[in-house]
């Protein structure tokens, strides 16, 4: 569903393009609107202005620096009056571009304006694109990334040359010509991939459900192909039956001048694309119904363009995407308009060759390969993070418990002693036990000496331990202290 409507939105800006050449081109040349007697009995509403029609944008990335050089060249009399008198030919060749030089000195410093504008913007995109891609420490040389950009001479940054309207003519032209073949290349690819779909479905099917599928896929294919005749497009046939469904007149009373009044809506004295385009309605709606589950609606764009492609290549003979009066006129006195052969439509024309099917799928599977290659990279990396993650969780939890022991030890160092109370008065407990060891030991020496008194022998051993005894409760640096003391006795 993505791929349809990415294919449907491309390919309705593809029409959107062409057309809008064909008006830029029409202002281009400043063609005036050739005279055309209309038919009074019709009731037509006021014809648009082609200064009035809106603004299309052609698509190109340079579309705004090139109608704003239009607008302006267009101001200039003796520019105006070239256009007038330039045929497409010249035009695409590069001589209506000589005449910049002749253009007011007004315009041309306008011009020069414009193009630096359009450099700075230029500039700008480089610069910005160069910083998302994390170049930021790295010099930006805007001379040679602005070669890419072929439509101006990014070695004259200033001022608006011959060689500037030269290459934007050129540049415009190719740009748009080449549309139409990435267009068939679009579409070509958009019905591979609704084959290769349709295959890889098949795969997943038991043998009775692959065997239905194939057998309601012949029956679409062949509900598609059972539609009414369709007319050559731009034939006198094709022609009539618009002149009789749409207009509502008589097909023997069939006038291509007439006609052509009638379907040049915007009255400019031209058949633009979209105008084209419009005439092919009625032999569309045999081939596409949007209710039918066989039609496929990006098919019918598809159809449209080619009609549209065809007349172009058979009427506009000077090839600038407008279809004049004397071009239809001409036209209609062919062999081509009055006996034209059968128009063979999609079905009968497979956008794609079995090489090339065989050669996307290949691309696919390559593609696929790498994918699946790329997410067994990325699911080693994300077990590997995963695992390096625990590790430093395992690390963090450690070192908050190293270091909730040291504020343990810290906060028991710096804790004051507890008091005691003896009759109401705090005494500190440390100074009740050294009062009490020393009643203790003056009992204890007390006892000593009443037994020395006795057994004088028994009482030399037992100071003797005693001492010993004190002696290895002592701290190490007062043990030395002690040693001396007993020495010196």
């Amino acid at each position: 569903m993505e791929i349809m409507f990415y294919s449907h939105s491309n390919m309705w800006c593809s029409r959107v393009l062409l057309i809008s050449w064909g008006m830029l081109l029409l202002q281009l040349l400043n063609l005036e609107a050739v005279p055309i007697s209309k038919d009074k009995t019709k009731i037509q509403e006021p014809p648009v202005k082609i200064e009035d029609a809106p603004s299309v944008d052609t698509g190109l990335h340079y579309d705004r620096y090139l109608r704003e050089v239009i607008d302006f060249l267009e101001k200039d009399e003796h520019f105006r009056e070239k256009l007038h008198n330039t045929d497409m030919e010249d035009i695409k060749d590069g001589k209506l571009a000589k005449e910049l030089d002749f253009v007011s000195h007004h315009v041309r410093t306008k011009l020069d304006e414009l193009k630096r504008q359009e450099v700075n913007r230029l500039r700008t995109l480089i610069k910005a694109r160069h910083d998302l891609e994390g170049g930021n420490d790295i010099a930006v040389d805007h001379q040679v990334l602005l070669k890419q950009f072929e439509y101006l001479n990014h070695m004259n940054p200033h001022t608006f040359e011959v060689e500037d309207l030269d290459r934007l003519i050129k540049s415009a032209t190719n740009d748009l010509e080449n549309f139409d073949k990435e267009r068939h290349e679009e579409f070509k690819r958009y019905e591979m991939m609704k084959e290769h779909d349709r295959r890889e479905h098949l795969k997943t099917l038991d043998d009775d459900q692959r065997k239905q599928e194939e057998e309601h896929y012949e029956e679409l294919r062949k509900k598609h192909a059972d539609h009414p005749k369709v007319n050559h497009p731009g034939s006198q046939n094709q022609l009539k039956e618009v002149w009789e469904d749409t207009d509502g007149l008589d097909p023997e009373d069939f006038d291509p001048k007439t006609f052509f009044n009638l379907h040049d809506t915007n009255g400019d004295g031209f058949f633009d694309e979209q105008e084209l385009e419009s005439l092919f309605t009625k032999e569309l709606e045999k081939l596409y119904d949007p209710t039918n589950e066989e039609d496929d609606m990006v098919e019918m764009e598809e159809e449209r363009l080619r009609m549209r492609e065809h007349v172009m290549n058979e009427v506009d003979s000077n090839k600038d995407r407008l279809v004049s009066l004397d071009e239809f006129m001409t036209a209609t006195n062919k062999k081509e308009f009055l006996e034209p052969d059968s128009w063979e439509t999609l079905e009968q024309n497979q956008a794609y060759t079995d090489d090339e099917m065989r050669e996307f799928e290949e691309h696919l599977a390559r593609q696929e390969q790498e994918l699946h290659q790329k997410s067994a990279d990325l699911e080693k990396q994300r077990n590997e993070l995963e695992r390096q993650q625990e590790q430093l969780n395992a690390q963090k939890m450690e070192l908050q418990q190293a270091v909730d022991h040291m504020e343990r030890l810290r906060s028991e160092k710096l804790e004051p002693p507890p008091e005691v109370h003896v009759e109401g008065n705090a005494i500190p407990e440390i100074h009740a036990l050294d009062n009490q060891q020393q009643h203790n030991q003056e009992a204890l020496g007390h006892e000593h000496q009443q037994a020395a008194q006795v057994h004088p022998e028994a009482s030399q051993d037992q100071n003797q331990q005693t001492g010993q005894q004190t002696h290895q409760d002592l701290p190490p640096g007062h043990q030395e202290n002690q040693q001396s003391q007993n020495h010196l006795q």
